[in-house]
């Protein structure tokens, strides 16, 4: 399957979603060679990204996203642990370029003035949902930049630029599924913090 060539440029809306677990509730997710998840008092942070990827960018596509954030050497850095893609094109490009784990889902998303609505289903796990609502919207366009340390099939380390700017809203979100591995961690918790990020623009890759 061709794919777009790295970086990938692209744009849209998100909701992301802060979550702090017990470590010991972490399953037992893949990580690259010299990198451990970052742990304070006995806690793992996990983000989760519900993502409408929206024509004008090189790709549009839906997708949902867990990332772990991890230490790197001596720096903190995020790991893709589990993702579901709704287009075979992102599926591909995003394994062999990065390394990043996706998986086929069927993703909807849907938006009204203020918030809107989610749900993955996918093969050997239970539906995923989320229903969000903007409580705090704020006034300006918020740059921020990140990078995730992925395994490349051949098993060697890739490290993933990446760099988004859009309009930030603070919010409350709920996210439900079932207790099936490899999401059940999701199901006994709540999230910490949610935001949406509407409008934005992103680069991935170098």
């Amino acid at each position: 399957m061709p794919f777009p060539p790295s970086p990938w440029h692209l744009t849209g809306d998100m909701v992301v979603s802060l979550w702090r677990v017990p470590a010991d509730d972490l399953p037992p997710w893949p990580l690259p060679r010299g990198v451990r998840p970052w742990v304070v008092r006995r806690r793992a942070t996990l983000l989760t990204f519900w993502v409408d990827y929206r024509p004008g960018g090189v790709l549009a596509y839906r997708e949902f996203l867990v990332a772990l954030a991890v230490r790197h050497g001596r720096r903190l850095a995020g790991s893709t642990v589990a993702a579901w893609v709704d287009d075979e094109q992102s599926l591909a490009g995003g394994r062999a370029l990065w390394g990043i784990p996706k998986e086929q889902g069927v993703i909807t998303l849907s938006a009204d003035g203020r918030g809107g609505r989610g749900e993955l289903t996918a093969a050997g796990i239970p539906p995923v949902r989320l229903t969000y609502r903007d409580v705090l919207r704020l006034p300006f366009r918020l740059p921020a930049r990140a990078h995730l340390v992925q395994q490349l099939p051949d098993g060697t380390e890739c490290r993933v630029p990446a760099r988004i700017s859009g309009r930030p809203a603070l919010g409350r979100s709920r996210v439900t599924t079932g207790a099936g591995a490899p999401l059940s961690v999701l199901a006994r918790h709540k999230p910490l913090l949610s935001f949406a990020v509407r409008d934005f623009r992103s680069t991935v890759g170098s």
